[in-house]
């Protein structure tokens, strides 16, 4: 019983936390976005959201909540020049253990969130992309790519369904953007022992703790000549159903028999 109310009482810090640092760092991007020029704020962004999401992961793991193994993205980090990094979505909080180690990173995002007064000054403030249209949201992210930047986008467009084996079926953004761009899509794959926080999961529903994540990232992945643009989709598709059924200890197992 200590235990169970000990764990109620972290998740709750846990979603204090988000609320406060959510709000102030948006209201901190907001200023910062109308007074540093657009070069520093990139940075001041960028370096904002890393250790707001590294001081997290840290509370999560002393804590003794979270298990985590991301040292392949540390890897990633290391990585230079023009990249699409492609996590399939187990979560909502998957980002924020990518972005946590790998900065640069410019996050393909919902409109919603980045006009979120509440929530989008931050994003805003390090460069991050907005879907407000497939095609806005595609012109951006190309443009970005030509540039030598590197961006993050799951290419499920959404996260996991609840019904899925191991992932939802693949959108054409990446692949298109790969096509478009003639850079390397990074699959990334990501594990988990819970479905806490998947689509449908309740805010203020507790998992078992903790909860241990595994996060693994492959081979850079090329369009190959004459290869259409669903091709290369169906192609990417493979690769991680491939690896995310493969025999693991946090393989995705089904719902009935899970919590």
């Amino acid at each position: 019983m200590i235990k169970y109310c000990w764990e109620w009482c972290l998740l709750f810090l846990g979603l204090l936390y988000w609320a406060v640092t959510a709000i102030s760092i948006s209201l901190t991007g907001t200023l910062l976005c109308w007074l540093l020029p657009q070069k520093y704020a990139l940075l001041c962004g960028r370096f904002l959201l890393q250790k707001d999401f590294q001081l997290f992961v840290f509370l999560l793991k002393i804590s003794g909540l979270l298990i985590l193994e991301d040292d392949a993205l540390k890897a990633l980090a290391a990585r230079k020049g023009a990249m699409i990094v492609a996590p399939n979505h187990v979560a909502l909080w998957d980002i924020v253990f990518v972005v946590a180690q790998v900065p640069e990173l410019i996050c393909v995002m919902k409109g919603s969130i980045m006009r979120n007064p509440f929530l989008g000054g931050g994003a805003r403030l390090a460069g991050y992309i907005p879907i407000n249209s497939i095609t806005q949201m595609l012109r951006l992210a190309k443009q970005q790519l030509k540039a030598g930047e590197q961006i993050l986008m799951f290419p499920e467009g959404t996260r996991t369904k609840t019904d899925a084996q191991w992932l939802n079926p693949l959108k054409g953004g990446v692949a298109l953007l790969a096509k478009q761009t003639q850079v390397p899509v990074i699959p990334v794959f990501i594990r988990s022992n819970t479905r806490f926080y998947e689509k449908g999961w309740p805010l203020y529903k507790k998992p078992e703790f903790p909860l241990k994540i595994s996060i693994d990232v492959g081979e850079p992945v090329r369009l190959e000549k004459g290869e259409s643009v669903q091709a290369f989709a169906q192609r990417l598709e493979r690769i991680y159903i491939a690896e995310l059924s493969s025999p693991h200890p946090l393989r995705r197992k089904q719902k009935h028999n899970h919590e």
